[in-house]
């Protein structure tokens, strides 16, 4: 029985890349993959892009009201890779792993565990719960430990409020991956107890 995949880590890990390896591998034998993206992240279009300046089309552009099981037809598909997963509704995740479990199709969603403000995202929080399967893709902190969360600026401050998601605008958004000490104290603050 196929299962469903949740690849996380924090920003900077490599997590599209990483998925357009596995499309790659399943292609150069000869085998078809589904790569879907949530249409709230708009970076690259209808494109997925890794930093590192690979690039693929999407098959599927998921829109928050789609249906999943409605959206995709599993014929002749081996495999369905999903780039950033913590944009997908709680629905749509369930119908995922069901595509799996039914269909026997493996699913494998890659995309960040938690928030700027160290909270489950909307997909994250059934990944963690429904995937049989859970890998953390690891990057470094500044320190050089292992970062865990990615902390968000804005021009050049840290900030705790905002909307879960930002969209371009008005001023420059950027974010840092960060190990919990230096999350709690760059942008807590919080240096003694």
């Amino acid at each position: 029985m196929a299962k469903l995949y949740f690849r996380y880590g924090a920003m900077n890990c490599g997590k599209t890349t990483a998925l357009l390896q596995v499309a790659h591998n399943y292609e150069e034998k000869g085998l078809k993959v589904l790569v879907v993206k949530p249409s709230i992240d708009t970076k690259g279009g209808k494109c997925i892009v890794s930093r590192l300046g690979i690039k693929r089309k999407v098959d599927i552009w998921l829109r928050p009201k789609d249906n999943v099981r409605a959206t995709i037809d599993t014929t002749g598909v081996s495999c369905i890779l999903v780039d950033e997963a913590q944009f997908l509704k709680p629905d749509q995740v369930q119908d995922f792993w069901l595509l799996a479990k039914i269909y026997n199709v493996p699913v494998i969603c890659y995309g960040l565990r938690t928030t700027f403000q160290t909270k489950f995202f909307q997909g994250s929080a059934p990944l963690m719960e429904l995937a049989d399967e859970l890998e953390e893709l690891v990057t470094i902190c500044k320190c050089g430990e292992k970062a865990k969360f990615q902390a968000r600026k804005v021009n050049g401050v840290f900030v705790t409020e905002g909307s879960e998601v930002a969209i371009d605008g008005e001023n420059e958004v950027t974010y840092e991956s960060l190990c919990g000490k230096c999350y709690i104290e760059d942008v807590l603050g919080i240096h003694e107890l």
